[in-house]
């Protein structure tokens, strides 16, 4: 059974999706106002948070930063009628799972909902952006969430988020081969750490327990790698 936590103050459209996911069995707690939320994040382990972006009070931008405060482990879904918000870009690097336009459609909305993983964050750091679009698609598939990089100076920005792995290029603008992982290490030193390389010849110089994946690799492989890492966290946080 998951616990669904909703934030939006068009109450009838999120009442509506609450009683759905409650005949799957799951259950669901609407409020309307980010204060509200946050008050319930404190007592309560949900699962995935559904939240609108345009609200009075605190965005859903606002929302997802301070929630993910409380509760780190969080995945989050966004939905908005304005996907050129500047604050949808802030939500973006916290770490979301999907963002969605309204009108969503319920049954699209439901199965992303049922897959979205609790403390299933994936730290992308790469600049091949096709690669990372691509990845981000494979990765929200399986219900993974990412949060992404694209230089040493990006991947700095990351120590406000908690991934429980991170997938990493070698050789990003702004420092030396493997600055960006010395860096990630330096700030999780306990973070599963898959490395991505078109260049095998930097391999030697990284850590034993990092795995490696030379470019191109195979993404099925990659996938069962995060998997097991995230079993792992799963067996040790039970």
């Amino acid at each position: 059974m998951r616990n669904y936590l909703l934030l939006d103050d068009n109450e009838a459209f999120a009442e509506n999706l609450a009683e759905i996911l409650r005949d799957g069995g799951d259950e669901a707690t609407v409020v309307t106002d980010g204060a509200r939320a946050l008050e319930l994040a404190r007592s309560t382990r949900f699962d995935v948070l559904l939240t609108d972006m345009k609200m009075p009070g605190m965005s859903g931008a606002a929302a997802v930063h301070h929630l993910r405060k409380v509760d780190p482990g969080l995945a989050a879904v966004v939905i908005t009628a304005y996907p050129g918000e500047d604050d949808l870009e802030t939500a973006r690097r916290e770490g979301l799972l999907a963002v969605l336009p309204k009108p969503v459609p319920i049954p699209t909305l439901v199965s992303l909902l049922s897959t979205a993983r609790r403390d299933g964050l994936v730290a992308l750091v790469d600049d091949d952006l096709a690669l990372c679009d691509n990845l981000t698609e494979v990765l929200r598939a399986r219900g993974f969430s990412c949060v992404t990089a694209s230089s040493v100076l990006d991947a700095d920005q990351l120590a406000s988020v908690r991934p429980f792995a991170a997938l990493v290029d070698l050789r990003l603008p702004g420092g030396p081969d493997g600055e960006a992982l010395r860096r990630l290490r330096a700030r999780f030193p306990e973070l599963p750490v898959f490395v991505m390389t078109a260049f095998p010849e930097a391999v030697s110089a990284m850590p034993e327990n990092a795995g490696i994946f030379c470019k191109p690799f195979d993404t099925a492989a990659l996938l069962e790698a995060l998997e097991r890492a995230h079993a792992s966290r799963q067996e040790r946080a039970a």
